[in-house]
């Protein structure tokens, strides 16, 4: 009887421990000009490879074992397949649908992703804002449900990626890991925090964090060259290939010329996540007349837990933050209002 009781209590040691595993296969279409080149299985949280194969006939054979189910995803010269879950069974796929199909969360994930494609067309289709509203609000419901009834597994991970997670400030994201104890242990989920935890150390009222980089031409930039020196400050975090900061530069044209001649208002832009050529390029066919910290890349944008462009600041005489992340009227109004002062 002793040993009946330690059987199930050793398989769910042997899980915890991950040395618990079962055999799965991953059968995945791919182009056909890809045959003889390596496919990648990849861990989707931490980017790690899980495995890599050779492509045969239009389609690229995994197959090994796991224990605990994990996102993935597979990389086939640059392109990336959909997300899915790495569990026991096998699993293929619907391109078409962009869905992962044959093992139980993936049949759970691609059902969802249904639904989540039904309330999408009666969103689009609903005739007044109040229904727009209460279709949203069962939107959101039913991502909650999912996640409740999925707290202690990879899938309700995958729908708190997927829902606003990215959009929540620190506080927010600090409540929702109290009440999904298992998503705080991500690497994604980790990430996602601390650049939220950035973003709250850099709102308004607080000091402006320098950095510096290396420009191509060997000196070395700062923020520090052009905030907190007596003048108010826009910084611009910007790229060339990004068109709604081409659309703020406009605004911000129209903001320089006005008070250019005041001698209380810089600005400065900040050129991240581009390559130094094409934000030069981009400097001379726009037209921006201030000077540009080139090359950053991600050093400023860790530093302010930017996930997106632009992201412009208004930065006080004193170095505080005074407006961050506004655009078009939004931030006219802010540097009006600080100027006015």
């Amino acid at each position: 009887m002793k040993h009946n009781r330690f059987i199930p209590a050793a398989l769910a040691l042997l899980c915890a421990t991950g040395l618990y595993a079962e055999h799965y296969k991953v059968i995945t279409p791919v182009p056909a000009d890809t045959k003889g080149m390596p496919a990648h299985l990849v861990n989707f949280d931490s980017g790690d490879t899980i495995a890599t194969v050779t492509i045969g006939n239009e389609t690229a054979l995994f197959e090994g074992e796991t224990g605990e189910p994990v996102l993935a995803r597979v990389l086939v010269e640059g392109q990336r397949l959909p997300v899915f879950i790495l569990e026991p069974g096998t699993v293929s796929f619907n391109l078409a649908e962009g869905t992962a199909f044959g093992s139980m969360l993936n049949d759970e994930m691609r059902a969802l992703k249904g639904r989540i494609q039904a309330i999408g067309s009666e969103y689009e289709t609903a005739a007044t804002d109040e229904q727009k509203d209460r279709v949203y609000a069962r939107y959101n419901a039913m991502l909650d449900s999912t996640m409740t009834a999925n707290a202690d597994n990879v899938f309700g991970y995958y729908v708190f990626l997927n829902g606003d997670a990215g959009q929540l400030d620190a506080q927010a994201l600090r409540e929702q890991f109290a009440k999904y104890p298992s998503f705080a242990g991500y690497e994604r989920s980790r990430k996602m925090l601390a650049m939220a935890e950035k973003r709250e150390a850099t709102q308004p009222g607080k000091k402006f964090v320098d950095f510096e980089v290396r420009q191509p031409d060997g000196t070395v930039a700062r923020l520090s060259d052009y905030a907190g020196k007596g003048k108010y400050t826009l910084v611009d975090f910007w790229a060339s290939w990004c068109g709604p900061c081409i659309r703020q530069a406009k605004v911000l044209k129209e903001i320089y010329a006005k008070y250019k001649d005041s001698g209380k208002l810089d600005v400065v832009g900040v050129a991240v996540w581009d390559d130094p050529e094409a934000t030069k390029g981009a400097i001379e066919r726009h037209g921006l007349p201030w000077p540009n910290i080139i090359d950053a890349q991600a050093v400023p944008t860790d530093l302010y837990g930017i996930t997106g462009i632009p992201c412009i600041l208004l930065i006080g005489p004193d170095g505080t933050i005074l407006s961050r992340d506004k655009q078009g009227d939004e931030l006219r109004a802010d540097v009006d209002a600080a100027l006015a002062r």
